[in-house]
């Protein structure tokens, strides 16, 4: 039963963050769906940058994508003596990303950020 259940969130975790296609596990025994989903639209693929620049400890830069693409993905760093990334994370709306860290001893820090950009439907 361990075996199954791994598998079966390693392809969930997998289709999860290629978000590029559905995939559906129908346990043994179990009624398989009428249907099976389709796949996404994914075309415009597009990585837009936020280059490095120093903010206040904590403060959140935003990296949004072109207007009518969605984040499909994303990242961030944190640069400095001692930079610590706090957050790497999509916006609310799912059309940015945002990063934020800190700096050991200092009142600022370095942080880049990227959103991979695509049209999804």
């Amino acid at each position: 039963m361990r075996s199954k259940r791994l598998t079966t969130i390693a392809l969930a975790a997998l289709v999860g963050c290629a978000g590029l296609t559905a995939l559906s596990v129908t346990p043994a025994g179990a009624s398989a769906p009428a249907a099976a989903p389709a796949a996404a639209d994914f075309t415009g693929y597009q990585i837009v940058k936020l280059p490095n620049a120093n903010v206040p400890n904590f403060q959140r830069r935003t990296v949004r994508c072109p207007s009518g693409k969605k984040a499909v993905g994303g990242g961030a760093e944190a640069q400095g003596n001692d930079a610590i990334l706090v957050g790497s994370f999509p916006t609310d709306d799912g059309a940015g990303w945002i990063g934020l860290g800190r700096q050991n001893n200092y009142s600022d820090v370095g942080i880049s950020v990227y959103v991979i950009c695509a049209n999804v439907s």
